[in-house]
């Protein structure tokens, strides 16, 4: 049986590791070709050969989405080898978390350089292809910082609103070209960088039970949670989903505080 993207060429930023990892990996699981845009050559390499090692069509080509010209190179690449670019999933980025005041300008580039400059990049390098093709898929993961704010976090939540406001944008302009794009909100997953957080405290299990207890389902998300959502909008199952936001937060964001 054919699996949801059969036949689509698939690009996924940041997929070295986390959500990114996730993704690439329920790509290639519904038959897509994916392509590994990742900085990190180890990680990167490391995927794309482990899936080519289960039958997938995976390859790495080292990118960073700070760089344009390695994002061009990333594009000419998979536009020689396989024509056509099908669906961009914009995962790459970074935590940049300080007090306004404290942050620097060098703190506050290197923020959007990365979780918003680095996706309006890559849209603008796709997005002629895909619209000579007659359509494609963007997926652009966002997070729940994109419309709450927490204290000393600053400045990722204003990268992270921008993110959802180029979403709307881009969808509205490219659809009657049959290009859709939307963003997934995660709030907190289980990734190795959440692991790597609670191991900083004296107790690490009891502050990922203090984590879960935030949460609604006593819980927190997954990588294949978010996974399987990217997959769905990036199937022909969501043709008429454009410009819109999936929150994956176990319904955290709208619980109630005191």
């Amino acid at each position: 049986m054919a699996g949801r993207l059969a036949g689509k060429v698939a690009i996924v930023t940041g997929a070295g590791r986390g959500i990114g990892e996730a993704i690439a990996r329920a790509f290639a699981g519904e038959g897509a070709a994916v392509i590994i845009a990742e900085r990190d050559a180890a990680t990167g390499e490391a995927i794309a050969a482990e899936l080519r090692g289960q039958g997938a069509a995976a390859r790495f080509i080292r990118t960073d989405v700070t760089d344009p010209d390695s994002i061009a190179r990333c594009v000419a690449s998979v536009l020689d080898a396989h024509v056509r670019i099908d669906i961009l999933v914009n995962n790459a980025g970074i935590n940049v978390f300080h007090d306004p005041l404290a942050t620097t300008d060098d703190e506050w580039r290197r923020c959007f350089a990365v979780d918003l400059d680095g996706v309006r990049r890559m849209c603008r390098a796709v997005l002629p292809s895909m619209i000579g093709d007659g359509g494609g898929a963007i997926v652009n993961i966002a997070s729940t910082h994109g419309f709450s704010i927490i204290p000393g976090c600053f400045p990722y939540p204003v990268a992270k609103h921008g993110l959802l406001g180029l979403t709307r944008a881009l969808g509205v302009e490219y659809a009657a070209r049959n290009v859709r794009v939307n963003a997934i909100a995660p709030g907190y997953i289980e990734t190795q960088l959440a692991v790597e957080y609670w191991q900083g405290f004296a107790d690490p299990e009891a502050e990922r039970q203090r984590t879960y207890a935030m949460h609604p389902p006593g819980r927190i998300g997954r990588p294949e949670e978010v996974a399987m959502t990217a997959v769905f909008l990036a199937s022909d199952e969501a043709p008429f989903i454009n410009a819109a936001t999936i929150v994956i937060d176990g319904g955290r964001s709208v619980l109630y505080h005191e």
